[in-house]
């Protein structure tokens, strides 16, 4: 039985590198081609591509970093607060509700946890006498606390 010569890598590796740059050299072909055919849709592209990056960062640069409402110079109605009695972190709190965030948000945005703003909407519910958060919300715009 006849066996039969071991192929060096180096040939192997030779002819991968030969495919890989036949590869490249086709699809680079094909891309010409596609760039004369179709020169106006790439330019379409470029510029909708262009002009959806722009969007994007003028959105985030100036709608992205709001202020909080109380520390945007939103008062509110100070009289009324003192009265009821209702902090100032209880305030952002409603400022929070009244933009029509849920807990968990309220939580993520005040950097505090889930359990303390169930604590300051609990409280603001008590001292507002309201029972849902739309009857607290209600009666904080009608004693002019939240816009």
């Amino acid at each position: 039985m006849r066996s039969r010569p071991a192929i060096p890598w180096i040939h192997i590796a030779l002819y991968a590198a030969l495919l890989a740059g036949g590869t490249v050299a086709l699809q680079w072909l094909d891309y010409q081609r596609l760039v004369r055919s179709y020169p106006s849709a790439i330019y379409d592209g470029l510029l909708a591509t262009g002009f959806l990056v722009l969007g994007l960062w003028l959105g985030m640069r100036l709608l992205g970093r709001r202020a909080p409402a109380a520390a945007s110079g939103i008062e509110g109605n100070p009289q009324a607060q003192a009265a009821l009695g209702i902090s100032p972190r209880e305030l952002e709190v409603l400022h929070e509700i009244a933009a029509g965030h849920s807990n968990k948000e309220i939580a993520l945005r005040l950097h505090v946890s889930e359990n303390t703003v169930k604590t300051h909407v609990a409280r603001l519910l008590e001292k507002l006498e309201a029972r849902r958060r739309t009857d607290a919300l209600r009666k904080a715009r009608e004693l002019g606390l939240v816009p």
